[in-house]
């Protein structure tokens, strides 16, 4: 009984409750003693009396404000860095009032959000390490059995997708594998210096003909002066570069044309990728960067492959935007810093 009258008084009703008590005597108080003190002439002592009184109505008044504000404060931030990411966060509980509640409750959420995301990035790799091996088996043997002569006709055709889809299946494991060890912390950079004009160049030459396959040309503008060399990862940096003339290719279909410019600007370097395709929705733009997330876009894929150049591009103390170009089409432009810039923490 005696712990549930304490409660009463430390939760917010009971010192509301006193603070609506202190500022009604102080009322009743300034009342009295105004009648009292005009009625013997002390009219000075009558302000200072109100002075006084006043002054402790509003102390108490902020007190209790802030006893709410402060802390509402600390534990909206804290859900805006969970909701950024920042799983298991934890908020230290000031009070055991109703805040403290909201405050048990958060953390309680933000542990359980990060048990979940553990489980669901260990189910990823576990599968997508399970495909990694039939995949590969049924690539090198529809590969092996093209060499064949024999085989023609219908079941060419048949051979030549299996290998195109298994491909397809065996990008989209490793673009899982890459996303589960961004997220147990396995992701790494290996950092040296970087002529990203040579990087780029190696990864046109490279999905050159699979746009010439797609019946899409490929412009390069070739950069004016010598670029820089930066600090950077060169496979990771290739990667993304191939990730980017992927999506350009897929979802850039009919507009014929890839546009690729590298330019040099005080502190950085950016390079930007445009296709001539339909574009993106206005209300898909702020989201295609999130794992996971397709759009209304008919094209098969995982989604995570964006996501993944964002961070490998973060970590390189760059940034990813993605708008849609003047005059149609879609435009992806990395811009990397230029020096002996380190290699960023997780987020």
């Amino acid at each position: 009984m005696k712990e549930k009258e304490t409660n009463a008084f430390t939760s917010l009703k009971g010192r509301g409750a006193q603070n609506a008590i202190i500022s009604v005597a102080a009322l009743i108080l300034a009342g009295l003693l105004c009648h009292l003190f005009l009625a013997r002439g002390w009219v000075a002592a009558t302000v200072i009396m109100f002075v006084v009184l006043g002054a402790v109505v509003v102390w108490s008044n902020f007190v209790f404000i802030q006893s709410i504000v402060a802390p509402i404060s600390e534990l909206t931030d804290l859900a805006h860095r969970i909701s950024d990411g920042g799983y298991g966060l934890q908020a230290v509980k000031c009070c055991d009032d109703e805040i403290g509640d909201l405050t048990d409750a958060i953390n309680d959420m933000s542990v359980k959000i990060c048990e979940a995301e553990k489980v669901q990035s260990e189910f990823i790799s576990s599968v997508s390490h399970e495909l990694r091996t039939p995949l590969t088996a049924i690539t090198g043997w529809s590969e092996t059995m093209l060499f064949d002569e024999n085989i023609t006709g219908d079941s060419r055709r048949g051979l030549e997708i299996i290998g195109r889809e298994a491909g397809r299946l065996t990008n989209m494991v490793s673009d899982l594998l890459e996303f589960t060890r961004i997220q147990d912390g396995r992701f790494k950079l290996t950092m040296e210096l970087v002529d990203i004009t040579a990087e780029l160049e190696d990864a046109l030459l490279t999905y050159g003909d699979l746009l010439k396959k797609e019946n899409m040309k490929l412009v390069y503008e070739v950069p004016e002066g010598e670029i820089p060399l930066i600090n950077g990862d060169p496979e990771r940096l290739r990667q993304v570069f191939l990730n980017i003339l992927d999506n350009a290719a897929k979802y850039g279909k009919g507009g014929e044309t890839v546009e690729v410019r590298l330019d040099c600007t005080g502190e950085t370097v950016s390079i930007s990728f445009r296709d001539h395709g339909p574009g993106i929705p206005e209300n898909e733009l702020s989201h295609v960067k999130e794992k996971f997330y397709k759009g209304s876009s008919h094209v098969r894929g995982n989604g995570i492959g964006l996501s993944v150049c964002d961070e490998i591009v973060t970590r390189h103390g760059g940034t990813l935007t993605v708008e849609n170009a003047e005059g149609g089409g879609a435009r992806v432009t990395v811009t990397l810093p230029i020096g002996e810039a380190q290699p960023l923490e997780p987020r």
